[in-house]
């Protein structure tokens, strides 16, 4: 993958620092997604359903949407880390979706990280602390599988050598995302 569509991706999931303002309020204040996803100024929050939460903003003229989830479990044997959450992400009508994972550490950047949902397996890579497929394929492939999926597993390596395991439910996602659809095209 080039450097420029790794910049391309990385514009396209972090909305102007929301991406570090969610992680940080999570982390710092360790309330739920309901407190921490209405938090950044101009956010508006379309529903919460089960699990997940499907937010809305205005950024250069296009509404953006989104949907989030933060891990139901996280292991690993670390001393230190920030938050970890998912989060599919649609720029306007004619934009299609994006999956990121945040591991709330930089990812060590010759290991893929695994999202196994249900029985299926995806492999993704990492830049900095997010972690993205491969191309649109793939992100459409994951949110098929998300869908119709019950569980979802993310396993990553640190920067340090850390192995982690985020363990997210799914329950929500589908009523999320086709909220999202609905109001982002």
């Amino acid at each position: 993958m080039s450097w420029t569509m790794i910049k391309s991706l990385f514009g396209t999931v972090a909305a102007h620092g929301r991406r570090v303002v969610l992680g940080t309020m999570i982390a710092a204040l360790g309330v739920g997604w309901a407190g921490v996803v209405a938090a950044a100024d101009g956010d508006q929050v379309l529903g919460r359903f089960k699990d997940w939460t499907t937010v809305t903003f205005v950024e250069d003229g296009i509404e953006v949407c989104y949907i989030v989830s933060q891990p139901k479990k996280s292991e690993g044997d670390y001393t230190k880390r920030g938050a970890a959450y998912v989060q599919v992400t649609r720029r306007g009508p004619s934009a299609s979706d994006v999956v990121s994972f945040e591991a709330g550490y930089p990812f060590r950047a010759e290991v893929e990280v695994v999202v196994e949902i249900d029985n299926k397996t995806f492999k993704l890579f990492g830049h900095g602390e997010t972690a993205w497929a491969y191309g649109e394929d793939g992100d459409r492939e994951m949110v098929s599988a998300m869908r119709s999926g019950k569980r979802m597993t993310v396993r990553g390596v640190s920067q340090r050598g850390t192995k982690t395991t985020d363990r997210y439910s799914l329950f929500g996602f589908t009523k999320a995302h086709k909220t999202m659809v609905e109001e982002c095209g």
